[in-house]
């Protein structure tokens, strides 16, 4: 399947069993829809990310709805020290003793300014979260991943990522920067033919992050983060086997 028609993967009924997905921000938006997705074909998730209560919820709702029974993984990427990160590389070994899939989902914006004006700090944080963040929970999960016979890196990346645009600031600098840790990744892991590494442009989706962004545009065309998660599926599933070190895009006419 090409990078321009990822869109149109469908995922057959069960295509996860077996495999275990972690997921970073977890808790809302396309987090939270690929990981209902991944569970309802038969995956195991680990729900990583701050929001405890709602992480909880979707514990909740994945059991309801019959799929195995996902991991809550408590966790703040800006606040995380090394003992944090060295505790979920030891609560995977100790229950899993793999790890099939990565996903890199969790992102702050910051403020949208001319770079004249950028806080420090705020960039700093951003850059944290979006690309070093990212960093050091791969190498905690590098061990286990090489565990799996078919494991799956994906980074969640966007249009600002790919061309940066004038007043997104740290935001465009982090997935632009994270799109070089994927191709890096990737050629790196050649030696290791049972990792591939990937990302994935969603495009524009209903998400509160979204909302919060472009505060006076009409939400009602964009698409919901159920509609967009197929493509995450087919890049964390068994369907994208040896592809790696590409950019996808999640819905049509994205370039």
């Amino acid at each position: 399947m090409s990078q321009t028609d990822a869109h149109r993967y469908l995922p057959a009924p069960g295509v996860m069993q077996g495999r275990v997905t972690l997921i970073t921000g977890a808790s809302g938006g396309i987090g939270r829809a690929v990981a209902l997705a991944i569970a309802a074909h038969g995956g195991t998730v680990l729900l990583l990310g701050r929001a405890v209560a709602e992480l909880e919820k979707l514990h909740d709702e994945i059991l309801a709805l019959g799929g195995p029974t996902p991991a809550i993984v408590p966790f703040d990427l800006e606040r995380a020290g090394p003992d944090q990160y060295a505790a979920v590389e030891a609560a995977i070994g100790r229950t899993y003793g793999r790890l099939d899939g990565l996903l890199h989902n969790a992102a702050l914006v910051g403020a949208r300014t001319p770079i004249e004006q950028l806080d420090v700090p705020t960039w700093s944080r951003v850059l944290h979260v979006n690309l070093t963040a990212p960093l050091i929970l791969t190498q905690a999960c590098l061990k286990w991943l090489r565990r799996s016979t078919d494991a799956s890196i994906v980074f969640t990346t966007c249009d600002v990522g790919r061309r940066p645009r004038a007043y997104w600031g740290a935001f465009a600098v982090s997935k632009f920067a994270g799109e070089g840790l994927r191709a890096l990744l990737a050629d790196e892991l050649t030696s290791s033919p049972g990792i591939r590494v990937n990302s994935i442009d969603p495009g524009p989706v209903r998400t509160r992050q979204r909302l919060a962004t472009f505060p006076g545009a009409v939400p009602d065309g964009l698409a919901q983060p159920a509609e967009v998660v197929g493509p995450y599926l087919f890049l964390l599933g068994p369907a994208s086997r040896g592809i790696t070190g590409q950019l996808f895009t999640a819905q049509a006419g994205d370039p």
